[in-house]
């Protein structure tokens, strides 16, 4: 998987981080967003956006919504709903701002697999035995695309960044 360190995830993109100190480079706490605000934001996006001079939306609760369902109702939530409104931003923002999403344990709950490039996610008990397709679900497999968020040369990863999901 390619690795990114230019800061263009900042800006354009979607991402998924799970970097305190990535966090807090983009935005303050109260310029999150809930997934619920998110969510209801869908076709009818502010004209400026709440972090990063208005070009960048950061959305907590991902996470904790993902663990409450089934992972039945989890890939749900993410191909139908979650995916859906991320479409929704890139239309109305015409890529030209970032949609990051902060997963706080996200480094222990997604898992890489070198060899093809896909990327699942672990569920939260009692479903922990079960991983989510997370790559097919949200950019269905385009493996070539999302890359790996490093804040600095050698650093652990800080998360995923995807130009444009289609």
């Amino acid at each position: 998987m390619k690795q990114l360190l230019d800061t263009v995830w900042q800006r354009r993109g979607t991402s998924w981080i799970w970097d305190e100190e990535a966090r807090n480079q983009m935005c303050v706490a109260g310029e999150v967003w809930s997934l619920r605000r998110f969510l209801q934001a869908v076709g009818n996006w502010p004209d400026d956006l709440p972090s990063n001079s208005s070009n960048t939306l950061v959305v907590a609760g991902l996470e904790g919504s993902l663990d409450l369902l089934t992972p039945e109702d989890a890939e749900t939530l993410l191909g139908d709903v979650v995916k859906q409104a991320i479409l929704s931003f890139q239309d109305a923002y015409d890529g030209q701002a970032a949609l990051i999403f902060w997963l706080p344990s996200g480094q222990g709950r997604i898992k890489f697999h070198p060899a093809t490039d896909s990327i699942e996610w672990r569920c939260a008990a009692p479903h922990s035995d079960n991983l989510l397709a997370f790559g097919r679900i949200l950019w269905g497999e385009a493996n070539e695309y999302p890359q790996v968020i490093l804040l600095r040369e050698g650093s652990k990863p800080a998360g995923l960044f995807h130009l444009r999901i289609t």
